[in-house]
């Protein structure tokens, strides 16, 4: 059984990449921690807990609220893409049961790293803060990681945030380097493996409401804002949920169909560029000879890409943990 912890900072899309996780009979989700982001961190605590409840899992993981602000610079939050509660504003959020007093959620993936050290897959589906609190307080412990999948980056693709940044780097830009530089197994799911054939469109939310329950339902109508944004702003109705298809790619390998090795370099100086990363697949270019001639003094490959996903496949899979 593999053994995951999911660090989230639960807007509509990580309610639906819970569902999967938590329904998911080969996870062992050991632990849910949250985050700022999409909404701020008490919001997004309620948010985690409600869709923890509505998963029907049994035992719940426990639940660790995590930083409430990134590293170094004011919250940036998502409210206008996916409402004010971040759930779609359709008063759905009552949750009944409580975060872990006393342990903050860095604490927490350090304690849990410690107890099962090369064992634990982290899924980082927000803000990177708690990840690289846990690795500034206890780098030891915290390069026994197994592994980290990360909803991070625009991938190869144009950013959704600024031009060039995504939503969870440009949200704790200083966060996300200290992660990718640390020097664990890093898999990056970036924007644009989201935005195609992946994406709900309204046949596939039909479909969930006329065959799903309670779990089915949540997940469509959490994601009621998402949709309206996506219509207002690109003319299609379309729902696109990258923290799913992140979770998605880390527990179905099948649905994997290409991904490249690459050095990143994490934006943060520059308010132009500041959330932008810049991944280098190695391939030769005019002033670089391959990875012998990396940028930025790195000379190795420092995370995973993943380039092509069998969206149908996922949707597929996705829909039958949502409706069993």
């Amino acid at each position: 059984m593999r053994k995951i912890i999911i660090d989230t900072d639960t807007g509509s899309d990580d309610a639906v990449a819970l569902l999967l996780a938590l329904r998911e009979p080969e996870a062992e989700v050991l632990a849910l921690t949250t985050v700022s982001g999409n909404v701020p961190l008490d919001q997004a605590t309620r948010n985690c807990l409600m869709t923890a409840e509505i998963s029907g899992c049994n035992p719940l993981p426990p639940v660790y609220l995590g930083a409430d602000r990134p590293l170094m610079r004011p919250p940036v939050h998502a409210r206008n893409v996916h409402g004010e509660d971040g759930m779609g504003d359709r008063d759905l959020i009552h949750p009944t049961i409580s975060p872990v007093a006393g342990e903050h959620a860095a604490d927490a993936i350090i304690r849990l790293v410690e107890q099962y050290p090369d064992e634990i897959e982290l899924a980082v589906i927000g803000p990177a803060t708690n990840v690289a609190l846990a690795m500034m307080k206890a780098p030891a412990v915290m390069a026994r990681l197994k592994s980290i999948w990360t909803m991070g980056t625009s991938g190869f693709g144009p950013g959704n945030t600024t031009p060039v940044s995504e939503f969870n780097v440009y949200a704790d830009a200083e966060a996300y380097k200290v992660m990718l530089d640390f020097g664990v197994p890093v898999t990056i799911v970036g924007y644009d493996m989201c935005t195609r054939e992946a994406a709900w469109n309204v046949e596939d939310t039909d479909r969930l409401l006329k065959n799903g329950g309670e779990c089915a339902r949540f997940a469509v109508e959490s994601n009621c804002k998402l949709r309206e944004f996506s219509i207002a702003h690109w003319g299609s109705d379309l729902i696109d949920l990258p923290d799913a298809v992140t979770l998605g790619c880390m527990l179905w390998p099948e649905m994997v169909k290409g991904s490249a090795a690459c050095v990143s370099h994490v934006c943060v100086e520059d308010p132009a560029t500041y959330g932008q990363v810049i991944l280098y697949d190695g391939h030769l270019l005019a002033g670089m000879d391959g990875f012998a001639q990396a940028p930025y003094g790195k000379t190795a490959p420092n995370c995973t890409v993943i380039t092509a996903i069998d969206g149908a496949l996922y949707k597929e899979k996705l829909e039958e943990l949502l409706c069993r």
